[in-house]
């Protein structure tokens, strides 16, 4: 298991070891992987709805004009009681991790490790020489403001985090701003949260504060890429002006438009209280199996968990054939190949699952007798 403490990581893939940074779940469920019941996506299953496709639908009669991002910007104010002015509408969250990268002036760039790993691909890809620090299971991936170099003037790191599902709280966070330092909170699953706790979206006086949401996760949108950023006005324009042109598509920003509104923000909280109780369901199914060396990061908060079986890796072969596609923890600076992440879904789909974990573990302490 990995320590805690500061790596430097210059730009090579070969000074980087063997985490593959632009691996994701998506690659599980590719090719050979469609027909596989998909638990390391970690988006809403039975998505978009209805409703949404409808609105996106009606959108495309209007392709023929440029897109035209105000009302959404201006929607995405209001949902956080912001100035359209601290808005700034993506191409996804991932672009926003290489617009940070590519238009920020910063001299020691650190991330916060295990989380996303697109914050520090899209770093390393603009040339920057990216230091980690590397949270520990044994502390239950809990962030110790104090590991953070002082000097670090641009900190990266996800609330509530991809893969460890653990949400910090807001003053924890709060505690690495100062001036002179750009704080990046990556968002994209806090509206699976019940009631967005520890949520810094609406703050505005954190200085340096960067928030990124992404529209994709509980509506799925993965394909039609739509999130957003929340900055002070100097950071957005700053960011603004490293777009290119019409960088959000007209049905994306229809999307975006719809997704803020009040039927979808009611809808987005029903969906995060039915996530919790999945959520609690297949956490406790999982608790069952520690005889055989499985252990779960708790408490998990986001509509994934994470994982460690010393054989992991032949587990998640065996769940393949099994028909069950789950997410490698290996490609994560901080884990290795004893870990998986899970996606939750509802109870049916545990009990199934479970099912499967358990024959294939019963089979590796077979093969090991």
């Amino acid at each position: 298991m990995a320590a805690t403490g500061i790596t430097t990581t210059p730009g090579t893939r070969t000074e980087m070891g063997d985490h593959d940074l632009r691996h994701h779940g998506d690659a599980e469920i590719r090719d050979d992987g469609a027909a596989l019941t998909d638990l390391a996506v970690n988006v809403r299953a039975g998505t978009p709805p209805v409703w949404l496709r409808e609105v996106i639908a009606a959108s495309l009669g209007d392709l023929a004009a440029y897109p035209d991002g105000r009302a959404a910007r201006a929607a995405v104010a209001a949902r956080h009681g912001l100035p359209t002015e601290r808005v700034l509408l993506t191409a996804g969250a991932a672009e926003a991790f290489v617009l940070l990268a590519r238009a920020l002036k910063v001299r020691r760039p650190v991330v916060v490790h295990p989380q996303f790993t697109e914050p520090e691909a899209a770093l390393r890809a603009a040339g920057h020489t990216v230091d980690r620090v590397l949270l520990r299971p044994a502390d239950g991936f809990r962030l110790d403001p104090s590991l953070v170099p002082d000097d670090a003037d641009l900190v990266v790191l996800g609330n509530p985090t991809n893969p460890t599902s653990v949400l910090h709280p807001a003053t924890t966070l709060a505690e690495l701003a100062r001036p002179g330092r750009t704080l990046v909170v990556d968002e994209a699953f806090m509206d699976a949260v019940p009631g967005e706790r520890e949520t810094l979206a609406h703050r505005t006086d954190v200085p340096g504060l960067v928030v990124l949401r992404s529209l994709t996760k509980t509506w799925g949108l993965a394909g039609l890429r739509i999130g957003y950023v929340l900055a002070a006005p100097d950071t957005i324009t700053l960011l603004e002006q490293a777009q290119p042109l019409w960088p959000v598509s007209t049905p994306a920003l229809a999307a975006a438009e719809a997704c803020v509104s009040p039927r979808a923000l009611a809808e987005a909280a029903d969906a995060a209280d039915q996530s919790a109780t999945d959520r609690a369901y297949l956490v406790a199914g999982l608790r069952e199996f520690a005889p055989h060396g499985l252990t779960v990061t708790e408490p998990a908060e986001a509509p994934f968990v994470l994982v460690h079986q010393p054989e992991a890796a032949a587990l998640r072969h065996h769940l393949r054939d099994l028909g069950f596609a789950v997410r490698r923890g290996d490609t994560f600076p901080g884990l290795d190949h004893q870990w998986l992440r899970l996606a939750v879904r509802d109870r049916a789909t545990a009990d199934r699952f479970l099912g499967a974990l358990g024959r294939s573990l019963t089979l590796l302490r077979a093969r090991r007798a």
